[in-house]
Protein backbone atom coordinates (compact mmCIF):
# COMPACT_ATOMS: atom_id res chain seq x y z
CA UNK A 1 0.00 0.00 0.00
CA UNK A 2 1.69 3.63 -0.85
CA UNK A 3 1.46 6.27 1.44
CA UNK A 4 1.98 10.15 1.19
CA UNK A 5 3.88 11.53 4.62
CA UNK A 6 4.01 14.97 4.27
CA UNK A 7 5.83 17.23 7.91
CA UNK A 8 7.73 20.34 8.69
CA UNK A 9 11.29 19.99 10.58
CA UNK A 10 11.37 20.95 14.12
CA UNK A 11 13.69 23.57 14.94
CA UNK A 12 15.56 21.07 16.94
CA UNK A 13 15.73 18.51 13.54
CA UNK A 14 16.60 22.05 11.24
CA UNK A 15 19.48 22.87 14.23
CA UNK A 16 21.13 19.13 14.15
CA UNK A 17 20.67 19.61 10.23
CA UNK A 18 22.82 22.83 10.11
CA UNK A 19 25.39 21.65 12.23
CA UNK A 20 25.89 18.52 9.19
CA UNK A 21 24.38 19.99 6.19
CA UNK A 22 25.62 16.81 4.38
CA UNK A 23 23.50 14.69 6.26
CA UNK A 24 21.29 12.35 4.02
CA UNK A 25 17.74 12.67 5.63
CA UNK A 26 16.60 10.45 2.20
CA UNK A 27 18.52 7.54 3.35
CA UNK A 28 17.45 7.65 6.83
CA UNK A 29 13.86 7.45 5.57
CA UNK A 30 14.68 4.50 3.24
CA UNK A 31 16.39 2.62 6.18
CA UNK A 32 13.19 3.36 8.15
CA UNK A 33 10.77 2.23 5.72
CA UNK A 34 13.05 -1.06 4.67
CA UNK A 35 13.05 -2.15 8.39
CA UNK A 36 9.31 -1.86 8.20
CA UNK A 37 9.18 -4.32 5.44
CA UNK A 38 8.28 -1.23 2.72
CA UNK A 39 10.31 0.51 0.25
CA UNK A 40 10.52 3.94 -0.65
CA UNK A 41 9.26 5.44 -3.46
CA UNK A 42 10.24 9.04 -3.69
CA UNK A 43 11.64 11.64 -1.14
CA UNK A 44 10.94 15.92 -1.45
CA UNK A 45 12.17 18.31 0.45
CA UNK A 46 9.54 21.42 0.79
CA UNK A 47 9.37 25.19 1.59
CA UNK A 48 5.34 25.22 2.39
CA UNK A 49 4.84 25.94 5.95
CA UNK A 50 8.41 25.69 6.63
CA UNK A 51 11.46 23.47 5.70
CA UNK A 52 10.07 20.09 5.69
CA UNK A 53 9.16 16.88 3.53
CA UNK A 54 7.10 14.93 1.28
CA UNK A 55 7.60 11.40 1.44
CA UNK A 56 6.21 8.26 -0.91
CA UNK A 57 6.13 5.18 0.32
CA UNK A 58 5.25 1.48 -0.29
CA UNK A 59 4.36 -0.90 2.81
CA UNK A 60 2.54 -4.46 2.67
CA UNK A 61 1.48 -4.19 6.10
CA UNK A 62 -0.92 -0.83 6.41
CA UNK A 63 -0.08 -1.07 10.17
CA UNK A 64 3.11 0.18 9.61
CA UNK A 65 2.67 3.39 8.16
CA UNK A 66 1.59 5.23 11.53
CA UNK A 67 4.26 3.65 13.31
CA UNK A 68 6.95 5.23 10.59
CA UNK A 69 4.58 8.27 11.37
CA UNK A 70 4.46 7.88 15.06
CA UNK A 71 8.02 7.49 15.24
CA UNK A 72 9.20 10.61 13.38
CA UNK A 73 7.07 12.42 15.89
CA UNK A 74 7.84 11.37 18.99
CA UNK A 75 12.05 11.45 17.81
CA UNK A 76 11.28 15.30 17.70
CA UNK A 77 12.07 15.19 13.85
CA UNK A 78 8.59 16.33 12.40
CA UNK A 79 6.09 18.45 13.44
CA UNK A 80 2.35 18.53 11.40
CA UNK A 81 2.80 15.34 9.88
CA UNK A 82 -0.08 14.29 7.43
CA UNK A 83 0.10 10.77 6.58
CA UNK A 84 -2.26 9.83 3.77
CA UNK A 85 -3.22 6.37 1.90
CA UNK A 86 -2.45 6.95 -1.82
CA UNK A 87 -4.64 4.74 -4.30
CA UNK A 88 -3.36 3.19 -7.34
CA UNK A 89 -5.76 3.55 -9.95
CA UNK A 90 -6.45 -0.44 -10.34
CA UNK A 91 -7.22 0.15 -6.87
CA UNK A 92 -9.79 2.92 -7.50
CA UNK A 93 -11.15 1.24 -10.20
CA UNK A 94 -12.24 -1.82 -7.70
CA UNK A 95 -13.44 0.95 -4.64
CA UNK A 96 -15.68 1.78 -7.86
CA UNK A 97 -17.00 -1.24 -8.90
CA UNK A 98 -17.94 -1.75 -5.13
CA UNK A 99 -19.37 1.20 -4.55
CA UNK A 100 -21.89 0.58 -7.84
CA UNK A 101 -22.36 -3.10 -6.33
CA UNK A 102 -23.51 -1.18 -2.98
CA UNK A 103 -25.30 1.54 -3.93
CA UNK A 104 -29.26 0.34 -4.02
CA UNK A 105 -28.26 -1.12 -0.26
CA UNK A 106 -28.00 2.77 0.59
CA UNK A 107 -30.49 4.90 1.90
CA UNK A 108 -29.68 8.68 2.64
CA UNK A 109 -30.82 11.07 4.61
CA UNK A 110 -34.41 12.30 3.70
CA UNK A 111 -35.14 9.44 1.14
Amino acid sequence: MHFCLTGQYTSRALNAILENPTTDRQEAARKLIEAAGGKLISMYSVAADGPGVLVIFDVPDPSMAPAISGLTVTAGTLQNVKLTRLFTQDEIKQVRQNAAKLRSSYSPPGS
